[in-house]
């Protein structure tokens, strides 16, 4: 790789080293060796390992949150965008949603971008179920349940394998839809 990294390569191999090895992995040197440059390059784009962290903070928002929402957003009319969120959802970066979390068990900032990411989610979520046809008190509390299967989820050891996942879903799915 060459020394003409931006602050996004900077930030993926940020995302993947948290993902893979916690937050305590997110350092320039270890960083500059693994995408082979120097770290030159890393505090060319970021003034510290702390505006390196808030960068990878709001990079997982937009990977974690904004990208999915998007992605559910422009697929709708073609199926169920709660049934599109839930595959989403539960279906991929579960190793990243972990290491988020603990890092916000350490630290102030991320736990404060985990509170502001559980808020998106959720009033996302909430905002699916009233379009379905729920009230406003029913589509918030079944929006909080759905979160919290979630966020259970990702925090578990015991992955499902894919058939059984499938059939969780559909079951979340058909408790909390009308």
């Amino acid at each position: 790789m060459t020394d003409q990294l931006s602050a996004k390569d900077w930030l993926d191999q940020g995302l993947k080293a948290l993902a893979a090895r916690g937050f305590t992995a997110l350092k320039a040197e270890p960083l500059a060796k693994a995408l082979g440059v120097s770290r030159g390059s890393f505090y060319w784009h970021f003034a510290d390992v702390d505006a390196f962290h808030a960068a990878i903070l709001k990079h997982w928002r937009e990977v974690a949150a904004e990208r999915i929402i998007a992605n559910v957003e422009a697929a709708s009319g073609s199926e169920d965008p709660v049934a599109l969120l839930l595959r989403q959802a539960f279906g991929g970066g579960l190793a990243l949603e972990k290491a988020v979390r603990t890092w916000a068990a350490h630290d102030p900032a991320a736990r404060n971008a985990v509170q502001a990411i559980d808020r998106r989610r959720l009033s996302y979520v909430e905002s699916l179920l009233r379009a379905s046809g729920l009230s406003p008190g029913i589509a918030r509390a079944r929006a909080q349940l759905l979160y919290w299967a979630f966020v259970g989820f990702a925090l578990s050891d015991h992955p499902l394998p894919r058939a059984r996942q499938a059939a969780v879903l559909a079951e979340l799915l058909r408790i909390a839809t009308p």
